[in-house]
């Protein structure tokens, strides 16, 4: 068993739910219960950029113009935020879409995915907005990612399926082995793969760029894994927002898993950060940083 030590570092305004590491070296995350961005400099105090506060920010990731860009789930719209906290907010042309999650695309664009919707979008770093229809009703569209395809994989939460989509907005979709499996967090490997978290099943999946799935049970498939981060030891880590905890799974499919200090602390998020430390979002209030 490998040996980590956790820290926590307390955040105010309520619900840290996904971070990541800006070009600034930075950790930004969402406070999606006060409707705030937050910065920290790890070995530094955060700083809060605050919004709508009933906007609902909800997943954020680094575009390709050296900004921030996030979901705002309960204002349907996508936010864009400089390094300097300069805000700007884009309104989505679908109403009650609920965009969740966001990353950048090959295209120099940021796709996100539409929950309610059962749609992906693409927004250029000028604000323009294009939709893709899903092929499958009632899907769920929750995570996405950029693959080493030169493609977009998403998770579809409500269909127990990873989608694909082409920057020309063709969309595959592939089955998962477990029924009602719930996928939601969803990351680029180091293997080339793609790896996604089922949060109903507690099990991570890791899918080929050519489709082929394989599930990895987790010891405890109560643990409703949900957001996974490749970290610097070749890796990828996950959280495990029912069993408190977090962990990390080789692309061989060896897992380990570590419980957090504060009980009941909700991990949602996880990201590398800057210091080569994994750092995870605790609903609850605070930041955790990993170390092995």
């Amino acid at each position: 068993m490998t040996h980590v030590a956790i820290e926590e570092y307390p955040v105010a305004g309520g619900g840290p739910y996904a971070l990541t590491t800006g070009p600034d070296g930075a950790l930004w995350f969402t406070l999606v219960h006060s409707g705030r961005i937050g910065r920290l400099m790890p070995g530094g105090e955060p700083v809060y950029h605050q919004l709508d506060p009933a906007c609902g920010p909800t997943i954020i990731a680094p575009g390709p113009d050296g900004a921030l860009w996030f979901t705002e789930y309960q204002a349907q719209r996508i936010g864009r935020i400089t390094t300097d906290g300069e805000v700007a907010e884009f309104a989505l042309p679908t109403p009650d879409c609920g965009p969740f999650g966001i990353a950048a695309g090959p295209d120099h664009a940021l796709w996100f995915t539409e929950t309610a919707a059962d749609r992906i979008g693409q927004i250029t770093t000028d604000g323009q907005v294009t939709e893709f229809q899903l092929p499958v009703t009632g899907a769920f569209p929750s995570a996405i990612t950029a693959g080493a395809d030169g493609g977009m994989w998403f998770t579809m939460n409500q269909a127990n399926a990873v989608g694909r989509i082409g920057t020309d907005g063709a969309i595959t979709v592939h089955p998962l082995l477990t029924e009602a499996a719930a996928p939601v967090g969803i990351t680029l490997g180091p293997d080339g793969a793609v790896w996604y978290v089922a949060i109903a099943a507690g099990q991570i999946g890791r899918v080929t760029p050519d489709g082929q799935v394989t599930e990895f049970p987790l010891p405890d498939r109560a643990g409703r894994p949900h957001a996974i981060t490749p970290g610097h030891d070749h890796n990828l880590w996950f959280t495990e927002w029912g069993g408190n905890r977090v962990g990390s799974i080789t692309t061989d499919g060896v897992i380990e898993t570590h419980d957090l200090p504060t009980p009941g602390a909700e991990p949602h998020g996880i990201t590398l950060g800057s210091d080569r430390a994994v750092w995870t979002a605790l609903e609850t209030g605070a930041l955790a940083r990993i170390t092995t």
